[in-house]
């Protein structure tokens, strides 16, 4: 190993880590080694090193994937007011063409009125050979008259309309924009949490890429152990409904798939598009996003879960996977990673959502 070895990882930490600090603001970081001199000995990099970077790429994926949320909610809001403005727009184009229609009306019942009301009732009266004609025509008047009223308020009435619709679309215009700059504003941080977990993993050799990996496996199995150990398990005999079987069934097909943030399938998908996908295959649609998941749909204690629920990871419910039964989940992990089979405890848990409670 070369000259400095070991200070080249600290120094990595060090700055990755103060480009998580800019993008995440108040996150608590795991404190990198200090570089050593230049005439420092050479030493090799201990698993002591290896652990900074490891925890140091738990910030930055964990970072990411609120970043990907906050990505997925834009979007989902950009895409609903995307379809009001579009509704909108067609019941304005109706809404004109009823109006254009109406004045037509309007205009052809203005001038009957004017030729009908040429001569005052009694000059008409006089003038006429048939008195109970003129009686009938009167009659006939005033319901000309009713249903010229009639149209008039209609003709305001589609004026009133078109005028909150033109209204409505222009609010949801506002809206849209701001989500687009919300979504770019979460897309830009997401690529620069990934790009900064992807050089600090860069920095480290084949052999250190290994020692990393046992490592990141192993803190897994001691959390999921941990979680077993609590005797939880033997109080999960929940049985899956049919539309979680049928949810089940579809996030299992995705295995070996690809992570890739904002993605909902079919090729690829992150954690909350395998969930979201998956029970729409099932009939029935769930919110976007972990959080959302977490917010809108039912609560149950982690005792009661049964396969196909979901569960919702992390204090900010960053983090989303299906419950397989057994103590097992399968879930899209984070870049780099594919859409696999994992032990429930392996994450802390922040609660189960059923979809179809």
């Amino acid at each position: 190993m070369g000259t400095g070895k070991r200070g080249l990882i600290a120094t990595a930490v060090t700055v990755i880590g103060a480009v998580a600090v800019l993008a995440a603001p108040g996150t608590a970081f795991a404190a990198p080694s200090p570089t050593p001199s230049p005439t420092a000995s050479p030493t090799a990099v201990t698993n002591k090193d290896i652990e900074a970077v490891r925890k140091q790429l738990d910030v930055l994926y964990h970072d990411a994937a609120v970043a990907t949320d906050a990505y997925n909610a834009a979007e989902e809001k950009a895409e609903q007011q995307s379809a009001q403005i579009v509704a909108l727009a067609r019941k304005i184009v109706k809404g004109q063409e009823r109006l254009a229609e109406l004045k037509a009306r309007a205009g052809a019942a203005a001038a009957a009125q004017y030729r009908t009301y040429g001569l005052s009732d009694e000059a008409r009266l006089m003038l006429s050979d048939d008195p109970q004609e003129f009686l009938d025509s009167t009659g006939r008047v005033l319901q000309g008259q009713r249903a010229t009223k009639a149209l008039i308020a209609e003709l305001a009435h589609t004026q009133q309309d078109l005028k909150q619709y033109a209204d409505d679309a222009s609010a949801q215009w506002t809206k849209l924009e701001a989500n687009r700059k919300a979504k770019a504003t979460a897309r830009k941080k997401v690529e620069q949490q990934i790009a900064a977990a992807e050089k600090l993993e860069s920095r480290l050799e084949a052999k250190e890429k290994e020692r990393l990996a046992e490592l990141q496996e192993q803190a897994a199995r001691q959390a999921q152990t941990a979680w077993l150990d609590s005797g939880v398990l033997k109080d999960i005999s929940g049985k899956a409904s049919e539309a979680g079987k049928t949810a089940v069934a579809y996030a299992t097909n995705q295995i070996g798939k690809p992570y890739e943030w904002g993605a909902e399938g079919p090729d690829s998908y992150d954690c909350s598009g395998l969930t979201s996908q998956a029970w729409a295959s099932a009939g029935k649609p769930i919110p976007r996003t972990s959080q959302e998941q977490w917010k809108q749909l039912k609560h149950v204690d982690v005792e009661d879960m049964r396969p196909g629920d979901l569960i919702i990871y992390f204090d900010d419910a960053s983090h989303v996977a299906m419950y397989l039964g057994d103590g097992a989940i399968v879930h899209a992990p984070r870049p780099g990673r594919t859409v696999t089979i994992a032990g429930a405890g392996s994450m802390p848990i922040l609660g189960v959502v059923r979809p179809d409670a």
